[in-house]
């Protein structure tokens, strides 16, 4: 179903493109939604999502189903995926006292030389988040398993907790990794909320079908639309799929709470792309075709790596991109993501991309339709090359 605005709103159309487009104010970047649009589980199967299309070349929001977006790629086209992998960062556990304490790894951790404790026996560091009834002291051992304890060494200011891990290695768990997938929860946003937390279903649908390099805490939610079976007809329409890596911190839940949006500090992020990839992009630029990113994650690393000439560079690094009305971007064409939460900088992303009263009308107007926002919600297309 096509929904044209100038045609079937033409008072709201004159209306809000009438408006200045680009404003710096948090408040103009907020919208209602119900707490029923919140999805709290993945859709039965990856890609039987709904796909709200928003053309910002015609003006027209279209209803489609996501296995549908096949039907908006061409020939030439090329799609880029994030591959990054969500490892299990939340772990339970006890302190010598016997009170429950939660460790929510902030990173994956670094990991050290084997430790003096015996064979078998290896340390990391990382940083932390630390939720129990009274804080745990500098110095304090905290217990998850026979094999797997952690220190807390000391606090940072905005309290954050410096931690190191001792974890013995057994026949079942070999390596770090594999410690942790047997000890930790998927670290479902805060969002989903349910009695019974991550289940078994959530290790497998809070990761990417793509995913390969472990780091992330959140999933690079767009790409969970992504069934093996649409990348392999996109794919054989003759559009080509690249991945880059970003590794999705917890920074990306932190609420602005600036009132001008341009004084908020956009959190950083570990990002990779390969001199593959980065030439791909650049030579399917020069051919005409279309650059699709999946996922504000996608956009970010691109946009970073591109020079003043616009060319994609090969990276391995931190990226700090803020991107926000008045961006100018120079790789990214076309957008399949997900809905983001009122006065998040990802509203920003994609308001930077489509104009930010065409993307509020497109909110409210898959609210009202039902929607299911968020996370494990449906997804949205923002095409602005035609």
């Amino acid at each position: 179903m096509v929904v044209t605005l100038q045609q079937h709103y033409p008072l709201l159309f004159t209306l809000i493109y009438s408006m200045p487009d680009k404003s710096y104010r948090l408040s103009d970047y907020d919208y209602h939604l119900p707490q029923e649009n919140i999805a709290q589980h993945p859709a039965h199967k990856r890609d039987h999502s709904r796909l709200l299309v928003v053309d910002k070349t015609g003006d027209m929001l279209e209803h489609r189903k996501f296995t549908d977006i096949i039907d908006y790629l061409r020939p030439g086209d090329l799609i880029v995926v994030n591959d990054t992998k969500v490892f299990p960062a939340r772990i339970l556990g006890k302190k010598i006292t016997g009170g429950r304490v939660e460790l929510f790894l902030l990173e994956f951790p670094r990991q050290l030389s084997p430790c003096p404790e015996g064979e078998g026996w290896h340390e990391a560091t990382a940083i932390a988040l630390l939720k129990s009834s009274k804080r745990p002291k500098p110095g304090v051992t905290l217990h998850f398993s026979p094999t797997l304890t952690a220190a807390v060494e000391s606090y940072q200011e905005d309290g954050k907790a410096n931690v190191r891990l001792h974890y013995r290695l057994t026949a079942s768990t070999t390596d770090l990794e594999s410690v942790l997938e047997a000890h930790g929860q998927v670290p479902l946003p805060p969002y989903i909320s349910r009695s019974q937390g991550s289940t078994r279903e959530d290790s497998k649908r809070y990761q990417t079908t793509y995913a390969k390099h472990t780091g992330s805490v959140a999933a690079p939610t767009a790409g969970l639309h992504f069934s093996s079976e649409v990348l392999t007809l996109l794919q054989q329409k003759g559009v080509v799929v690249e991945h880059i890596t970003l590794h999705v911190g917890y920074g990306t839940f932190a609420p602005v709470r600036t009132d001008d949006i341009r004084d908020h500090i956009i959190h950083r992020e570990y990002i990779s792309i390969s001199p593959t990839t980065a030439a791909a992009v650049n030579r399917t630029k020069k051919n005409g075709g279309r650059i699709w990113a999946v996922g504000t994650t996608s956009v970010r690393t691109l946009e970073y790596a591109t020079d003043e000439q616009g060319e994609v560079q090969p990276i391995d690094g931190v990226c700090d991109l803020f991107i926000y009305p008045g961006y100018r971007f120079r790789t990214v064409d076309n957008l399949i993501t997900n809905f983001h939460l009122p006065q998040s900088s990802l509203l920003f992303l994609v308001s930077a991309l489509a104009g930010r009263e065409r993307m509020l009308h497109a909110y409210n107007h898959a609210v009202e339709q039902g929607y299911r926002f968020f996370s494990y919600g449906d997804a949205m297309a923002i095409i602005t090359k035609e």
